[in-house]
C-alpha cells in the first residue's frame, strides 16, 4: 500500500461511483465526492461492465457491485476502493491487498437508524398498526357496535424478554431502546451455545450480526425450534442468516408468532420466495438503512475515507 504521509495530486484522482442510485436518489448530492476528483457516476452497473467502466479509474466506489479478483486484476490503474456501507463482503479484500489497495467502508452510519427501523417492524408486530388503519378505511371500525375492536392479539413490551444476535453499534443501540420500553434485555455474540440459551427464553428475537461463514444459515428449522411459540423474529441484518423456507414453514405452521424481515437472500426479492406466502410476516425493502440522515452521513464519511487516501492516510481500511 502507498507509504504514510505519500500524497496524491487530487487533479489525478479519476473516481467512479458503480451503483450511486441508493445512496442519492436525488436528495443527497455527491459534491463532495465530485470535490476530490474527476468524478463519474453511475447508478446502476450490470456485472459484466464493471470492469468496462472501471479500467481507467484510481478510485472505485461500490455498494453492492461485485469487485472480484478477476475484476481487480483487470483495472490496472486501481488506488482505492471506497465501500459505501459497513459490510464489505462484496470486494476479494486479499486480492485487493495483494495488489497494495486499501479497501475502506463505513461503519457505524446507520446505527441510529436501524435501530429505530427494528423497532418499528417489532411494533408493527406487536400491535399491526397498518392492517388495523387498513381495515377501518375499508369501513369495519363503521360497522361495529362497541367504540373499539381488534383483529390481531395487541402485544405489550414491557416485560418481554428481547434476545439481540449479534452486538455491535446496532445491537447496543437496540438494547437501550428495549430497556427504554421495559424490556429484559438478553445479548449473545458468536457463542453459539449462548445464542441457544437467550432465544429459547425470548418473545423476540433479533438478528444484528454481520454474515460470515460460520453463521450463515443461523436461523434454521433447530433454531425456529427452540423459540416460544408466542415469539417473533426479527432480521435487518442479512438475509443469508436465515434458512427461508425452514422460516416460512415454522410461521405456516404456527411454531412462532410472527416474523419481520428487512432482508432476503437474494435482493431483489424473488417472486418464488417462501417467506412471500407465510403467515404473520411481514417483509419490508431493505430500506432500514436509508434514512436521509444516515445516508447524508454515509455520503459524508465516504468523502472523508477518500480524503484521507488521497492524503496518505487511509482510514477505515478493512484489509491493513
Amino acid at each position: 500500500m502507498k507509504p504514510a504521509g505519500a500524497f496524491v495530486t487530487i487533479h489525478s484522482m479519476k473516481i467512479v461511483v458503480l451503483d450511486g442510485h441508493t445512496l442519492n436518489p436525488g436528495d443527497n448530492p455527491w459534491d463532495s465526492v465530485a470535490k476530490l476528483g474527476e468524478l463519474k457516476i453511475y447508478d446502476i452497473t450490470p456485472a459484466d461492465q464493471v470492469v468496462e467502466r472501471s479500467r481507467d479509474a484510481d478510485i472505485v466506489i461500490t455498494n453492492k457491485s461485485l469487485l472480484t479478483a478477476d475484476v481487480i486484476s483487470k483495472l490496472p490503474n486501481l488506488k482505492f476502493i471506497s465501500v459505501i456501507a459497513t459490510g464489505y463482503n462484496v470486494v476479494d479484500t486479499a486480492a485487493a491487498k495483494a495488489r497494495g489497495i486499501p479497501v475502506a467502508n463505513v461503519p457505524a452510519y446507520s446505527t441510529d437508524s436501524v435501530a429505530q427501523f427494528t423497532f418499528a417492524l417489532i411494533l408493527e408486530l406487536a400491535h399491526r398498526v397498518g392492517h388495523h388503519s387498513d381495515v377501518v378505511h375499508e369501513g369495519k371500525w363503521s360497522k361495529q357496535q362497541d367504540f373499539c375492536f381488534w383483529d390481531t392479539p395487541q402485544v405489550e413490551l414491557a416485560g418481554k424478554t428481547l434476545a439481540i444476535i449479534g452486538y455491535g453499534h446496532i445491537g447496543h443501540r437496540v438494547a437501550e431502546i428495549g430497556k427504554a420500553l421495559g424490556m429484559k434485555v438478553l445479548t449473545a455474540g458468536r457463542d453459539k451455545a449462548k445464542v441457544r440459551e437467550i432465544i429459547a427464553s425470548a418473545d423476540v428475537v433479533t438478528l444484528h450480526c454481520p454474515l460470515t461463514a460460520d453463521n450463515a444459515s443461523l436461523v434454521n428449522r433447530d433454531f425456529l425450534a427452540l423459540m416460544k411459540p408466542t415469539a417473533f423474529l426479527i432480521n435487518a441484518a442479512r438475509g443469508g442468516l436465515v434458512v427461508e423456507q425452514d422460516l416460512a414453514d415454522a410461521l405456516n405452521a404456527g411454531k412462532i408468532a410472527g416474523a419481520a424481515v428487512d432482508v432476503v437472500s437474494a435482493e431483489p426479492i424473488k417472486p418464488d420466495n417462501p417467506l412471500l406466502k407465510a403467515k404473520n410476516c411481514i417483509i419490508t425493502p431493505h430500506i432500514a438503512w436509508a434514512s436521509l440522515a444516515a445516508r447524508q452521513r454515509l455520503m459524508q464519511a465516504t468523502a472523508e475515507n477518500i480524503r484521507a487516501f488521497i492524503a496518505g492516510k487511509p482510514m477505515n481500511v478493512v484489509n491493513p
